[in-house]
């Protein structure tokens, strides 16, 4: 069962949630973003390296902290590796007072009926029985929504569902994250239709059973407003989903309940080139108004 104390860290803790989380396929436009170009590494093997460089640069400032930070979403390699000797989950728990996740999906299928679901996962229960045993408190799979579809929709809802009592299964607490996309036109339908197929499967949830749910920021605020308060849902999280910074915080302040789980809008304005003191201010900074913006509602 997950960790009482990490529970209560979750669902009470005045803070937010960090997306440190990028794979292989968005790893390389996280480091340029970071200031390091394609052609400073020769293969995976170094790429990887240098992203785990940066997270653990990250995770070892003083600004990231747990009395701003709950939670922590990590890439697979980056639960397998080490902090100055320590597993990086272990890490966070103990030295951060940061609840880790692990992001398990394995990236997107083709669209279909204005959906993108996630691909099959075979390998899912030895990658949780890792997970529990690497000390992750939960997980977080992405799928992702490009028109009002119902039937599209539905389909994206079913399988996170289906995925996620595979995960509750091994003791974890799931993050269903149904990202709908900011730039379609009927985002605001989209996101009434997703609430509502949500909204069936947390009632037909077993009794005790919760889950976390990650959302794009609603073109309505307070449209997901039924989901904080089901007493299925541990937590509601928000992605920036493409937002600035700042426009993502100003969105999210306006959603009572909702606290952030940024990646890109947490990382901006990083550089491998500042020095320590730089990076820790502009990390402070960052995580300060994320913070303020995920306590507003």
């Amino acid at each position: 069962m997950p960790n009482p104390t990490q529970t209560d860290k979750i669902s009470k803790g005045q803070g937010f949630i960090a997306a440190l989380d990028q794979s292989g396929g968005s790893t390389p436009k996280a480091l340029r973003l970071y200031g390091i170009e394609e052609d400073a590494y020769g293969s995976d093997a170094e790429m990887f390296d240098l992203i785990h460089e940066m997270r653990a640069r990250i995770i070892k400032s003083p600004a990231f902290t747990g009395d701003k930070i709950v939670g922590a979403i990590l890439f697979e390699q980056t639960m397998d590796r080490e902090i100055d000797g320590t597993p990086t989950g272990q890490y966070l728990w103990e030295e951060c007072g940061v609840v880790p996740f692990l992001k398990v999906d394995k990236g997107l299928a083709d669209a279909e009926n204005g959906v993108k679901l996630m691909k099959p996962m075979p390998g899912l229960d030895a990658v949780l029985e890792r997970a529990v045993a690497k000390g992750m408190f939960g997980t977080k799979m992405r799928s992702v929504v490009d028109a009002a579809d119902p039937a599209g929709i539905k389909a994206i809802v079913d399988q996170q569902f289906e995925v996620g009592q595979q995960i509750l299964g091994h003791g974890l607490i799931p993050i269903i994250e149904p990202e709908v996309t900011i730039s379609i036109a009927d985002k605001a339908e989209a996101e009434e239709i997703l609430k509502t197929e949500i909204l069936a499967k947390l009632d037909a949830l077993p009794e005790g059973e919760v889950v976390m749910l990650k959302l794009t920021l609603p073109t309505v605020a307070n449209t997901y407003k039924a989901l904080v308060d089901h007493p299925k849902v541990l937590k509601v999280v928000a992605l920036s989903g493409g937002y600035s910074r700042d426009e993502a915080n100003a969105k999210l302040a306006e959603n009572s309940g909702i606290i952030a789980s940024f990646s890109r809008a947490l990382t901006e304005g990083l550089s491998a080139q500042q020095s320590d003191a730089e990076f820790d201010t502009t990390l402070g900074a960052a995580v300060d108004a994320i913070h303020a913006a995920s306590v507003a509602g």
